[in-house]
């Protein structure tokens, strides 16, 4: 690779808690399609299409996520080193592992420039964005730390600021970061217009990120070497050495690197960005109706302003309200003053606290065979809809607690049930006795569709003895 060469470093590590009940630890809002009919993440990777020099991207992601990366990068065709995370480590040592790898894969020789983005933002005007972007290249290539700053259409104290410096080539030297003000402070900076927003992007050569966090922060820069040296492909995935990772500072870019620098630059982003960083967020998206209501699903509405409606199924219905955030899902639903937004984090803290399985999973649980959907449950049975996808299977297993009843109600299944093999079509079924080894398979070329009725005294996930798995769980 050569300084020429832009990868891009996408992570996808975020947990969007503010975004609950759609949001969900193994969900989180990264893979949300909040604004069309592609996810956050997906956008991310769509608005680069047309800059020149782009590389093969790398995504930093939770191992919990990998399949859901993997997938959504399929769905638009596109591929990426997917590298996975053991344990959370805040940016700064995520970037430091991307950047070792980028440089590793390139041989060597030269330094890519990589274009560090959070997975979970949403920028209305690409053109504008990209144009930031080419902005900030000559001075990446010259060996500066570039963010982007956004610059502010509101006095927002949600968010950190950037104080710029001296004029630059299509934008300003970094001056200092400024800590989220309270409403007064936050006026003032918007008054004078020396200050942008923190939008936690990045354009840098992979070397100038790894010396400067040889000055500031060598610890994370040793274990970012030492975990992708003893990293070990697997599928399609990365998976960074556990110990060597886990031993790094956990610090974000900002606090490691950015605020110590003297080669920062920012460049202004005036893009329509939004990081969505809470229901009421989707307001500024531009999706609101004449009455000033976002609204997502089956909703109807009389006498409603200025309202967030989301509903996955269900009619959401709403009479005589104003500034409200409604959000029904299958299994939760939320109410809320939108000047609350924020507090939909301590909402999700408690449900934590009282170990609730909705901070969890959402209804449908995506696994890298297809998915499976809770439809009814009660003292010692639960119904689920199975779908395995075309030439999938799920792995040979058994359990300890529970029967299951399968019925086949669309495509073909091929299921081994012990010493024996099935082969079922739609409207016929089998059962499978507790204890007894077992394999489910799609060797079609539609989706598998079955209806799944466990029973037995303890129905939980973690009930699974694997024997075999084709993705290595």
């Amino acid at each position: 690779m050569n300084p020429d060469v832009i990868v891009p470093v996408i992570l996808c590590g975020g947990s969007g808690t503010r975004l609950w009940p759609l949001s969900r630890t193994h969900y989180p809002k990264q893979f949300l399609r909040l604004v069309d009919e592609f996810s956050l993440l997906q956008n991310t990777l769509r608005r680069l299409e047309g800059l020149a020099g782009l590389g093969l991207a790398i995504t930093v992601a939770n191992e919990n996520h990998r399949f859901l990366v993997a997938e959504q990068l399929l769905e638009i065709g596109l591929k990426a080193d997917i590298l996975l995370e053991p344990a959370a480590r805040n940016t700064a040592p995520a970037v430091a592992a991307a950047a070792v790898h980028a440089i590793t894969q390139g041989g060597r020789e030269n330094s890519p420039l990589l274009l560090v983005l959070p997975s979970d933002h949403a920028i209305a005007n690409v053109a504008a964005f990209q144009n930031a972007v080419r902005a900030a290249i000559p001075h990446a290539q010259a060996g500066a730390l570039v963010t982007f700053g956004v610059v502010p259409d509101r006095p927002e104290t949600g968010y950190g600021y950037i104080r710029r410096g001296d004029i630059v080539a299509g934008g300003y030297a970094l001056d200092c970061f400024v800590e989220k003000p309270d409403a007064e402070t936050a006026q003032r900076y918007l008054d004078c217009g020396g200050y942008f927003w923190n939008s936690g992007m990045f354009l840098f050569r992979a070397d100038s990120y790894l010396e400067a966090l040889d000055r500031f922060a060598p610890g994370i820069r040793e274990c970012a070497t030492a975990a992708v040296a003893g990293d070990r492909h697997d599928l399609d995935f990365v998976r960074l050495d556990h110990a060597a990772f886990v031993a790094s500072p956990s610090i974000s870019i900002d606090y490691a690197v950015m605020e110590k620098t003297d080669r920062g630059v920012v460049i202004p982003l005036d893009a329509g960005w939004n990081d969505i960083g809470a229901w009421d967020a989707l307001a500024a998206l531009g999706l609101a109706d004449g009455q000033g209501n976002t609204r997502r699903g089956d909703v109807l509405s009389i006498d409603t302003h200025d309202s967030v409606l989301l509903s996955e199924g269900r009619l959401l219905a709403t009479i005589g309200v104003s500034d409200l955030i409604v959000v029904a899902t299958p299994d939760a639903v939320l109410v809320a003053d939108k000047s609350q937004a924020q507090e939909v984090k301590t909402l999700v803290e408690e449900l934590k606290r009282s170990s609730r399985s909705e901070t969890e999973f959402r209804h449908i649980v995506h696994r890298p065979w297809g998915s499976y959907e809770g439809v009814a449950h009660g003292p010692r049975y639960q119904v689920k809809r199975i779908l395995v996808k075309a030439g999938a299977s799920l792995s040979l297993q058994k359990h300890h607690h529970r029967a299951e009843h399968w019925i086949v109600v669309k495509g073909t299944a091929l299921i081994v049930r012990g010493d024996e093999s099935l082969l079922l079509s739609e409207n016929q079924s089998t059962y499978i006795p507790l204890g007894v080894v077992h394999r489910l398979e799609n060797p079609g070329r539609i989706d598998l569709e079955i209806v799944e009725v466990q029973s037995g005294s303890y129905l939980g996930e973690d009930d699974i003895v694997r024997l075999q798995d084709t993705y290595g769980r």
